[in-house]
């Protein structure tokens, strides 16, 4: 079998009339279904047929490589179009089927795989399931019957990759062809070394390390190098873990060519320097914040990525129950005041924030914020961004929000007094303000506050609620197993209860055998009740404060996962791991 280019690669398909090939109705036809689905906005169709017709290429792979819709959505489509199955991750064989019958080049250029053979048929994974050169070819060459389906684009250049020995198991093939491209580069030529960041096997390794980690739903990638290796880990759910890493010999290769993407300065390698990467990953749409830190074996580097596609702005699924929405939704209703939401880093307060503000956004109000950074955007919200290097602080920015006539203003974090104060004022001038402090408990914000120096007059008067929040990782649906709680741990949960029934992880397919699958809020919310502001006014202690909120009926982080655990939403370990007893 010739390894012949494709005749629909390249050009627009079309008939001896002129009208569009059935191809490319098909995929119209695919388009308008997602535009029914919701997935796409017509727009967004128009403007990808534009580019279609300029550059001849398909309209799925337009689609796709713009960003304007994602592949699986896109798969789902065509198949549903086509009246053809799906195939699932797992339909994928772990040995190849067809040994050397089927030349691995042919399968990657026609991005094709079979995945099952049975009694004269093969089942042939398609990432363009209207490719008929390809699926004659393959049944000429096999001499059996070909039965289509769709594939992921994504799920199957994993298997051709995986099943050839060039996936993500191979880096060190990757890295072996950039040794041949160029030598390991010294501290002090820097030249070189953004020439060597430039290779395309470095080009490779690093994008096959952020889109194995965007497909992972990691949140962070941590880059770290050693005397004599490199670390690689990705944080997903909340919990680091080590993936493959490239050889040590091309730690500044790799580093660098992050600092170029990221439009850092290579030469600096002296200074922590903080950047941004914004590119699509599998059609999807990321922003990769980008920090480096000198160490004693050179730079590391923290990828914080953010899938502005994968954020859910809803109460329900940030794991707020009906009792604590409807509690925050009535705080949020305030013409005026301050409301905070606190917790350590990583916890999901700027999520919650957005979608508070989600949900007041609406024509009649001005909303505006101020971050750093701004990591998602908002329609309708005006927001900006400090630059403290060219002195635009929290307190500057706040000073001219305030002439900008908003009802809404939302604080990314008040970090020092002179922020404080502005919003103290926003609020006394019939402002609501939203911010977020970092303090563990509800609690412990009243004392922040008044350490920071804000007068407790002021504090009592303005601050209407405090939410605190963490977050656990959310139990695997498909896999978790119940078992019964032991007698002290059930009378914890619910003391009138003889015995509870909790949930384990144990780990499927589903879940990449962690037991774990994403994350949800438990949270606490103190409202500003007299007897909370006759404390704060004599300047008692967080645990005083703590104590009469519980006993005005406040629930506490402890208390609410447990409830989450005994619902089956996580395990009691995931809530013994982000609180203490002491918690409530």
């Amino acid at each position: 079998m010739q390894d012949s280019p494709h005749p629909e690669e390249g050009r627009r398909p079309v008939s001896k009339d002129g009208e569009a090939a059935p191809e490319t109705a098909q995929l119209r036809s695919a388009g308008d279904l997602l535009v029914a689905r919701g997935r796409l906005e017509p727009a967004a169709l128009a403007r990808a047929e534009r580019a279609q017709a300029e550059t001849g290429e398909r309209l799925d792979r337009v689609l796709t490589r713009l960003g304007l819709v994602g592949e699986r959505d896109m798969a789902e489509a065509l198949a549903e179009q086509l009246g053809l199955p799906l195939a699932a991750r797992e339909d994928y064989p772990a040995l190849p089927l067809t040994e050397d019958a089927l030349p691995a080049k042919f399968l990657k250029d026609s991005r094709v795989l079979p995945i099952a053979l049975d009694e004269g048929r093969v089942t042939l994974a398609m990432a363009n399931p209207l490719d008929d050169f390809a699926a004659e070819a393959v049944g000429l060459r096999l001499g059996l019957a070909v039965e289509r389906c769709v594939a992921v684009a994504a799920e199957l250049e994993d298997a051709l990759e995986r099943l050839a020995g060039t996936g993500a198991a191979s880096l060190e093939q990757i890295a072996e062809a950039a040794a041949t491209a160029a030598e390991e580069s010294t501290e002090a030529d820097v030249a070189r070394l953004r020439d060597q960041a430039s290779e395309a096997p470095v080009i490779r390794i690093v994008n096959l390390l952020i889109a194995k980690a965007v497909e992972a739903r990691a949140s962070d990638i941590h880059i770290e190098p050693f005397e004599a290796s490199l670390r690689v880990r990705t944080r997903i759910d909340g919990v680091l873990r080590a993936v493959e890493a490239p050889p040590a010999r091309l730690s500044a290769a790799v580093i660098s060519r992050i600092k170029i993407m990221a439009g850092l300065n290579i030469a600096e390698r002296r200074l922590p320097q903080d950047g941004r990467i914004k590119m699509v990953v599998r059609g999807k749409e990321v922003d990769l914040r980008v920090s480096t830190l000198p160490t004693l074996h050179g730079e590391g580097v923290v990828l914080r990525i953010l899938d502005r596609e994968g954020v859910v702005l809803d109460f329900d699924a940030l794991g707020f129950d009906a009792g604590t929405k409807a509690q925050l939704l009535g705080l949020l209703e305030r013409p005026n005041g301050i409301l905070l939401v606190t917790g350590p880093t990583g916890s999901g307060k700027t999520t919650t924030l957005y979608t508070a503000l989600k949900h007041l956004n609406a024509p009649e109000k001005k909303i505006l914020t101020v971050e750093d950074p701004v990591e998602y955007q908002l329609h309708g919200v005006k927001q900006v961004q400090v630059r403290p290097k060219i002195g635009l602080t929290f307190a500057q920015v706040l000073r001219a929000i305030l002439r900008q006539d908003p009802d809404i203003i939302m604080i990314g974090e008040i970090r020092d007094l002179e922020t404080a104060q502005i919003a103290v004022q926003a609020a006394l001038t019939g402002h609501l303000v939203l911010a977020t402090v970092h303090t563990n408990t509800a609690a412990a914000t009243v004392t922040r506050l008044l350490d920071m120096g804000v007068e407790d007059y002021l504090l009592t008067s303005t601050l209407v609620g405090i939410l605190a929040q963490r977050l656990v990782r959310r139990l695997c649906p498909h896999c978790r197993e119940p078992y019964a709680a032991l007698p002290e741990l059930a009378q914890q949960i619910d003391p009138s209860a003889s015995d509870v029934t909790l949930y384990k992880p144990r780990g499927c397919a589903a879940c990449n055998g962690t037991g774990y699958h994403g994350r949800a809020g438990i949270l606490e919310i103190l409202p500003m009740a007299d007897e909370i502001r006759r404390l704060v006014l004599r300047h008692a202690e967080s645990r005083e404060v703590h104590k009469a909120a519980l006993d005005l009926g406040m629930r506490s982080m402890r208390q609410d996962g447990l409830l989450k655990a005994r619902a089956g939403l996580t395990s009691f370990e995931e809530v013994a791991r982000v609180t203490s007893a002491a918690d409530g």
